[in-house]
């Protein structure tokens, strides 16, 4: 009797400490309006640990799919997570929290002027997200052939593995200029460093960044509650700091 009492206390620690965490798997864009948001969070809940895990929405998904521990996915697109809940893999609707932007970014060369840049003799490497799991990736790819510009420069192109490898391999002087999210050039360790120019709007198609509780996290109370105040008014200057717009309800 005694071992079963052990055991039903074990149990109850185990569900209080689970219920105590959130973990969290983000696009790579979000790294640091996240990391901002999770501190303001922890301000509110010091008891609660977030732990925020990063990649390509294409890659996490896989990971989602075969049955990786997360209890929130966040995309930067809507696609991946509408994928995850077609598998009866989410606990609660997708839900749209940030539209993103794209901007040109470059150490080494002045792209005030916009894509036209890159057809330069300057240029020789243009660095973009894999387009097959990075919904950014897409949208530069999107952006290229929109302008004519794809056939010419197809040969330039390196693909990151998501887009924080892409920003890297511009800032590591491995490609002249990348197509990368606005809100990683946003951070305070970039600011001041390179030449940007954000692309306006009208050149691709939004970028509707939305994201889903996962099914583990069905009985995650803090799960549930971060994510409700990662949606909340009070928030949304964080994400506009970030150079996201946010949904209008």
């Amino acid at each position: 009797m005694k071992k079963i009492f052990i055991l039903l206390m074990l149990l109850v620690a185990f569900i209080y400490a689970e219920a105590q965490s959130v973990h969290v798997a983000a696009a790579a864009n979000l790294r640091y309006v996240l990391e901002e948001i999770k501190g303001s969070y922890r301000r509110t809940y010091p008891s609660v640990t977030v732990t925020l895990s990063f990649g390509s929405s294409g890659t996490l998904t896989q990971q989602i799919l075969n049955g990786a521990s997360y209890d929130l996915f966040l995309s930067a697109d809507n696609h991946y997570p509408y994928k995850i809940a077609e598998k009866n893999l989410t606990s609660g609707p997708v839900q749209t929290y940030a539209f993103g932007k794209l901007a040109l970014y470059s150490t080494t060369v002045n792209v005030s002027k916009g894509v036209k840049i890159l057809t330069s003799p300057v240029i020789k490497k243009i660095a973009i997200a894999n387009p097959q799991t990075a919904p950014y990736g897409k949208s530069a790819l999107e952006i290229l052939k929109s302008q004519s510009l794809y056939d010419t420069l197809e040969g330039q192109i390196i693909q990151g593995e998501n887009i924080a490898q892409t920003i890297q391999f511009v800032s590591t002087g491995n490609a002249e200029v990348g197509f990368v999210a606005l809100s990683l050039l946003k951070a305070s360790e970039m600011n001041g460093k390179g030449s940007i120019y954000i692309i306006p709007d009208t050149m691709y198609k939004p970028i509707e960044q939305s994201g889903v509780l996962l099914k583990q996290a069905a009985r995650n109370i803090e799960a549930k509650r971060f994510m409700e105040y990662m949606l909340s008014t009070k928030i949304k200057p964080i994400w506009v700091k970030y150079g996201y717009a946010v949904p209008v309800k």
